[in-house]
């Protein structure tokens, strides 16, 4: 079977995945872009579970101050090298989970930083958990797996501040 080039370009840009990725994608779903995007999900998520254990002590410091100065947040956003933490994907996922805390205004990192005691809702409560305020579809362990899939090293968010004026 053969896979057009727009075909491929047209996958690639709805998941960011690479070419060749997307090419062989295309060739074991036959063509269909929704089977190839669900393939290379399921690759995205194995690649993040092998790299899971991987030290990620690399990394950037992200701030955001929301317009009119009322709420900031600092978020610390870890990878495996100096490199990766250099890309623009990187960079973006960064910002994207700085907007995430001003938005959502998380307590926890994930469910395993909650104290038993703790009666909240996870999916509110945890950032790991919470739906992306960009694509509510995915949660932001979602796009953290999308980000590992596409620059190939471990991601962690280590730590994150949130400020708001006058609590």
């Amino acid at each position: 079977m053969q896979v057009s080039t727009t075909t491929i370009k047209e996958l690639r840009e709805k998941t960011g995945a690479g070419v060749i990725d997307c090419k062989n994608a295309l060739l074991e779903a036959e063509g269909n872009i929704i089977k190839a995007a669900e393939i290379l999900n399921e690759r995205g998520l194995a690649l993040a579970r092998k790299k899971a254990n991987r030290a990620a002590d690399q990394g950037i410091i992200e701030a955001y101050v929301h317009p009119g100065g009322q709420i900031a947040t600092l978020v610390e956003v870890n990878c495996e090298s100096d490199f990766v933490a250099r890309t623009d994907e990187f960079k973006e996922l960064a910002h994207n989970l700085a907007l995430q805390i001003a938005a959502m205004s998380p307590q926890f990192i994930s469910p395993d930083d909650m104290s038993q005691e703790a009666d909240s809702d996870p999916k509110e409560t945890c950032l790991l958990l919470q739906p992306f305020i960009k694509d509510p579809n995915k949660s932001i362990q979602d796009i953290i797996t999308e980000t590992i899939a596409k620059v190939g090293e471990n991601i962690k968010v280590r730590r994150f501040v949130r400020f708001e004026l006058g609590y």
